[in-house]
């Protein structure tokens, strides 16, 4: 069980995210949801182990992550917002490089690593720089790095930016499929429609805090709203959409 015990975080003066808790169960996936500015990168860095926490803690089974920083991060798999790669290497060789640095057995990594590049249409360009790599390509090599050792926590954010249709249906499948399995996992997400199809429960951040936590049907119901959409707007969003949308385009045509 992975627990959120009152994050907070502040930037000297600045707070950027205080008192974020949650529990998450084997089979679980949350849903991180807000605005820009509200706290989902800083909440992600902390339940990661990239950033220190300022109060609060994150627990795995009742251990505060920070007592075995490297045991945590051998059960996490990690896709971040952007990516950070080795742009000389090729796929093939950096995923090599994650399977080492996760103690895989050379014969699983590379089997594991094969069938990941012919999963995700990937075996064509394996051995090319993925500096020659579209935006697409290299988020699938994200996913089958953070896949690569079958953890049992899953950190995605925004997993899905780049890539085609048919494979963010594919990562929606895997997903619920991972939760199936008894993974546990945190998907940040501007996606509201995939957050609503994936997440077994939804935490919305609003300037740092939690503005609300519950499951996305609970949610709907709490502001009688028809969709998670609808609900975003009624908790977090000040302005009027359509208002905004119209200032817009009064804007560029006069």
């Amino acid at each position: 069980m992975l627990e959120a015990r009152g994050l907070t975080k502040y930037y000297s003066a600045i707070t950027g995210v205080r008192d974020v808790s949650f529990t998450l169960r084997p089979g679980a996936v949350i849903g991180l949801l807000g605005p820009n500015g509200s706290g989902k990168s800083t909440t992600v860095g902390m339940i990661t182990g990239l950033l220190e926490p300022s109060g609060g803690s994150v627990q795995l089974d009742g251990q505060d992550i920070r007592e075995d920083l490297v045991a945590y991060k051998a059960r996490l798999g990690y896709v971040p917002e952007e990516a950070q790669l080795y742009t000389w290497m090729s796929g093939a060789e950096y995923l090599t490089l994650c399977g080492r640095l996760r103690v895989l057995p050379t014969a699983t990594a590379a089997r594991r690593i094969d069938a990941l590049l012919s999963i995700f249409d990937l075996q064509t360009d394996r051995d090319a720089p993925m500096s020659a790599y579209s935006k697409g390509m290299r988020q699938k090599i994200l996913l089958s790095a953070a896949l690569l050792h079958d953890p049992a926590i899953v950190v995605l954010d925004e997993p899905c930016s780049g890539l085609d249709v048919g494979t963010t249906l594919v990562v929606r499948s895997l997903i619920r499929r991972l939760a199936d399995s008894g993974h546990m996992i945190v998907y940040s997400s501007h996606e509201l429609e995939m957050v609503e199809r994936v997440c077994s429960e939804v935490l919305i951040l609003r300037d740092g805090r939690v503005a609300a936590h519950a499951s996305t049907t609970a949610l709907r119901q709490q502001v009688n709203a028809s969709s998670l959409e609808d609900a975003f707007r009624t908790l977090v969003m000040t302005a009027d959409v359509d208002a905004v949308a119209g200032e817009i385009l009064s804007a560029i045509m006069h």
